[in-house]
C-alpha cells in the first residue's frame, strides 16, 4: 500500500535536494507535483487541493527559504500535514466501559467484514488479553455466514453463539445480548449481515439491531481496493446509522492508498485498523504517525520490530544475539532466520517496513525474488544432516546430489544456497564487530541505503 504515492512524492523530494536556498518558485514547483502525486494514488481534488494549500502556508516563509536544509524542512512539513489529514492520533476502540463491551460489524458483502470480526477477536484475545470474547453472526442472509464465524472463532480461540436455523437477525442479536451479559463475556462482536450495495431495507436492518443492542461501537468494514467509492459508502453508513470507526481491508492489494488518506477528511470517521490477507493475524492499529513515515519512504520500524516481538521466540533471539557477537552462523541459523521471514510475511513484507523502502522498491520488485523461494531453500536444509548443517564446508557433490533429490530440487539450486548463505555469513561477520554507530552509518545518514549484502540476497 501507498507504493504510488511515496514513488511520487520522492521524486518531488529529490528534484529540490540538494539546493541550498528554495525560493516561492521552487516550493510552488514542487507543490504541484506535490498535488499530482495525491491525484494518482486515488486522493480526492477537495482533499488534494486544501493539502497542498496548508503545506503551501507553512512552506512559504524566511524560516524554510533560509534553513540550512529547506529540503528536509519541506518533508517535515508534508509529514506533519498528512499526520493531521490522517487523523493526528490514533483511534483504538475503548475497552474500559461495562463490559460486555458490544462491538457491531457493518458494511457491504464482500468488504471482509466476518473475516475482520475473527480477526478483532485474535487481537483483543493476544494483544489486549481480553479472557472472555463472544462472536455473533446475525447474517439470515447468507447460509455458511454464521458457519464461517464459528470456524474462525474455533480457530482463535474463543466462543461464538450457537446457531440456530432460520431465526431471523433481530432475535440472533437480542439472544447474543442476552448470553453475553448472563456468561459475563468481557467483549462481544457482533457481525452483520451485507448486501451488494447501501439500501433501505439493510439500513432498517441495522437500525433496528442497533436500537436493541446499543453497541458501545460501530464499526464499518470497507474494501481499500473500491478507492473513492469508499468515502461514499463510509458516508452512507455514518448519515444513516452512524459509525464510530473504519476498518479498511484488502490494503495489500491496493497500492495507491488514496482511500486511507482521505477516509478522516471526507467522513469525520477514524480509521480504527487496517486488514490485509487471510491470516488471522494481519490486522494492525491504523497509527497516523506510523502510516505518514510510511509514505514519506521512511519506514515504520517500530511496526518491525513489533512483528519481531510477535513472531520471534525470546531464548532464540538471545542465542542469535550471542552467534552474533561471535561472528558465527550456520546453516541452523539461517533456516531459522527463513522460518522467522515467514511468519512476519516474508522478505517483501519486511523490507517495505525499512527506512528508505520506498526508494528501493523498484530494485524490490525487479529483483525477481519469489518468497516460495525461502520454502525452496528451508527444504533444502532441511534434507541435510545435523553435522552438514553445522559444518557446510564438508558439502561435497555427491552430499548435494542426495540433498537435492531429497528436497526434489537441484545441485545447481544447492550451490545457490549455499552462496547466498556465505554472503549472509560474510556480512553477520561484519555486524558482529560493528557498534551501535557503525550500524546506524551501515543503513545511510536517511536509512536510505541498503547494505549491498543484503541486496544480493535478493537475487535469484
Amino acid at each position: 500500500m501507498f507504493e504510488g504515492i511515496t514513488k511520487g512524492l520522492n521524486k518531488v523530494f529529490d528534484s529540490i535536494s540538494g539546493k541550498k536556498l528554495l525560493n516561492e518558485d521552487h516550493i510552488k514547483t514542487a507543490m504541484r507535483e506535490v498535488r499530482i502525486a495525491l491525484l494518482e494514488a486515488d486522493v480526492s481534488l477537495p482533499v488534494s487541493k486544501e493539502f497542498i494549500k496548508k503545506v503551501e502556508e507553512e512552506a512559504i516563509g524566511q524560516k524554510v527559504i533560509k534553513n540550512v536544509n529547506p529540503t528536509q524542512m519541506i518533508i517535515k512539513i508534508v509529514n506533519d500535514q498528512l499526520v493531521e489529514l490522517l487523523g493526528s492520533e490514533q483511534s483504538e476502540i475503548n475497552l474500559k466501559t461495562k463490559p460486555p463491551v458490544t462491538l457491531l460489524m457493518v458494511g457491504l458483502q464482500g468488504a471482509g467484514k466476518t473475516s475482520t470480526s475473527g480477526k478483532l477477536a485474535y487481537y483483543f484475545l493476544n494483544k489486549k488479553n481480553q479472557k472472555k470474547i463472544l462472536l455473533a453472526s446475525l447474517d439470515d442472509h447468507r447460509p455458511a455466514a454464521q458457519k464461517q464465524l464459528a470456524i474462525l472463532a474455533q480457530q482463535v480461540g474463543v466462543d461464538s453463539l450457537e446457531i440456530v436455523e432460520g431465526q431471523k437477525a433481530k432475535d440472533i442479536a437480542k439472544r447474543a445480548i442476552k448470553e453475553a451479559n448472563k456468561l459475563n463475556y468481557d467483549i462481544l462482536i457482533l457481525d452483520s449481515a451485507g448486501r451488494n450495495s447501501v439500501d433501505e431495507e439493510l439500513m432498517k436492518e441495522l437500525k433496528d439491531i442497533k436500537k436493541i443492542t446499543n453497541p458501545d461501537e460501530t464499526i464499518l468494514t470497507v474494501d481499500a481496493l473500491i478507492g473513492q467509492d469508499a468515502i461514499n459508502v463510509a458516508n452512507n453508513f455514518k448519515d444513516n446509522i452512524g459509525i464510530d470507526g473504519v476498518i479498511l481491508t484488502r490494503i495489500d492489494g491496493d497500492s495507491r492508498g488514496g482511500a486511507a488518506i482521505t477516509m478522516k477528511y471526507a467522513t469525520n470517521c477514524p480509521i480504527k485498523f487496517l486488514g490485509a490477507g487471510e491470516k488471522i493475524t494481519e490486522l494492525e492499529i491504523f497509527d497516523p504517525k506510523r502510516i505518514a513515515s510510511r509514505i514519506l519512504g521512511m519506514g515504520d520500524v517500530v511496526s518491525l520490530v513489533e512483528k519481531a516481538q510477535e513472531n520471534f521466540d525470546e531464548e532464540e533471539l538471545k542465542k542469535a544475539e550471542k552467534k552474533l557477537k561471535k561472528g558465527t552462523f550456520d546453516l541452523n541459523d539461517l533456516a531459522s532466520q527463513l522460518k522467522n521471514m515467514k511468519k512476519m510475511g516474508g522478505m517483501s513484507s519486511i523490507l517495505k517496513l525499512l527506512p528508505g523502502a520506498g526508494k528501493i522498491s523498484d530494485a524490490i520488485n525487479n529483483s525477481g525474488f519469489d518468497e516460495k523461494e525461502l520454502l525452496r531453500q528451508e527444504a533444502l536444509i532441511m534434507s541435510m544432516t545435523k553435522k552438514e548443517r553445522e559444518k557446510p564446508e564438508i558439502l561435497n557433490s555427491s552430499r548435494k546430489k542426495r540433498i537435492a533429490d531429497g528436497s526434489g530440487s537441484t545441485i545447481q539450486k544447492v550451490n545457490q544456497l549455499l552462496k547466498r548463505y556465505k554472503q549472509m555469513q560474510k556480512m553477520m561477520k561484519k555486524v558482529g564487530k560493528m557498534d551501535k554507530k557503525d550500524l546506524m552509518n551501515m543503513m545511510g545518514d536517511e536509512g536510505n541505503n541498503m547494505p549491498p549484502d543484503l541486496s544480493n540476497l535478493l537475487k535469484k
